[in-house]
């Protein structure tokens, strides 16, 4: 017997959002999450304009202010010489109603949506549930789960929504290749208190640090400021986490006699990797099920996000009697997005990062100086940085 509800893979942002959207249109979901609870670690951080504007609808967005911390401007600067450029966010006053990044815990937003969607009698959640296989035909999505125990049990759909991760089961069991590349760094985050605003003059609480030898990152959140290193894969993860090592890599980037306080380290590989296709029969990707890519931008959630804005508010039409070729659109749109916009800002902004050619560092310091100094590329510089662009471009895509 079919249940008559769309099946969800995943509980992180885009799993939730696309319920949320969903359970407004009062289509019946089930939330398939493989850990007990929903995890607070620190992951992504960051959200643009127009993903707080999307998440505006939900009544989120006041909170998550009350519990970050907006960001109107960011920087890329040189480790040895200083400011580069600094850009405005304020750009973009009439292009959005929330013209800045705000630094807020993406676990802060999963908790508000499930607090949200708790309520609502047609959302049910099923934790300690890993996604391990899908079948479908015509009428329906078979999700198989697999319990701590290793028990397995079929679950019955109209749809599959796949938010189930980068290493998605669900990618996996229906054959979509994730095509892309592994880059050879491995990054390093630290999480520590120090006020690095206080000892580096007109940081802005976002920075990008540009140097031949060692790029690094500043990434301030309402209690801690995070610091993310490129590190050789060379170096041993003993190493790599050594706390004397740490501390030097610390102490290189400010000076702090009394040492540095560490609250999180975590130490992950990038790829850069994009899903062949994100629809197929009933069953469709979004999030980094569907595409991966490295920090530096903010990219990867907000994509995510909108990722499931427009694939629930199609799935909506479709649940309603439009035409299934509706989704094929869905997975156009977006794909166009990962390619042509996460993909390769992100790229280059590494690319500007650790650059070793004098020449070449040089040419790329001018273009942002230029940029930001000119009102009209700035501007058109923070449409396609904050991704409200990618979204304007989504409507030329057939």
């Amino acid at each position: 017997m079919i249940d008559n509800r769309v099946l969800i893979a995943g509980a992180g942002p885009s799993g939730l959002i696309a319920a949320a959207v969903l359970a407004e249109h009062g289509i019946p979901v089930t939330i398939i999450e493989q850990a007990r609870d929903l995890p607070d670690d620190l992951r992504a951080s960051t959200f643009h304009p127009p993903t707080l504007d999307m998440l505006e609808r939900f009544g989120v967005v006041q909170a998550m202010i009350d519990q970050g911390l907006i960001c109107p401007t960011w920087q890329f600067r040189d480790r040895h010489t200083g400011l580069i450029a600094t850009f405005d966010l304020g750009h973009l006053k009439d292009d959005t109603a929330h013209p800045y990044r705000l630094q807020c815990e993406q676990w802060r937003l999963t908790r508000m949506l499930r607090d949200r969607l708790a309520t609502n009698p047609d959302v049910a959640f099923l934790y300690d549930a890993k996604a391990a296989e899908v079948a479908q035909d015509a009428n329906a999505v078979t999700l198989t789960i697999e319990r701590p125990d290793g028990t397995r049990e079929p679950i019955r759909g109209r749809y599959l929504v796949g938010a189930d991760g980068a290493s998605s089961a669900v990618r996996k069991s229906l054959g979509i290749s994730f095509e892309g590349e592994t880059i050879p760094e491995i990054f390093l985050t630290l999480s520590t208190p120090f006020a690095f605003h206080d000892a580096i003059g007109n940081l802005t609480n976002i920075a990008y640090i540009s140097d031949p030898e060692e790029w690094f990152v500043l990434l301030r959140t309402a209690s801690l400021w995070r610091v993310l290193f490129p590190t050789d894969p060379a170096e041993t993860e003993a190493r790599m986490m050594d706390p004397a090592r740490i501390e030097e890599r610390l102490q290189a980037v400010v000076p702090n006699p009394a040492g540095y306080e560490l609250r999180h380290r975590t130490a992950y590989r990038v790829h850069e990797r994009v899903a062949e296709t994100y629809v197929k029969g009933r069953c469709f990707l979004a999030g980094d099920a569907a595409h991966i890519n490295n920090p530096l931008g903010g990219m990867g959630m907000n994509g995510g996000v909108h990722d499931a804005f427009n694939l629930a508010e199609k799935l909506a039409q479709v649940w309603r009697g439009a035409d299934a070729s509706l989704m094929e659109r869905y997975g156009r749109q977006r794909r166009k997005v990962a390619l042509e916009t996460v993909q390769a800002t992100t790229t280059r902004n590494r690319q500007i990062l650790n650059q070793r050619d004098p020449a070449v560092r040089r040419a790329y310091h001018d273009e942002l100086r230029a940029t930001a100094a000119d009102p009209a590329k700035h501007r058109a510089f923070l449409l396609r940085s904050s991704m409200i662009q990618s979204l304007r471009d989504l409507e030329q895509v057939a």
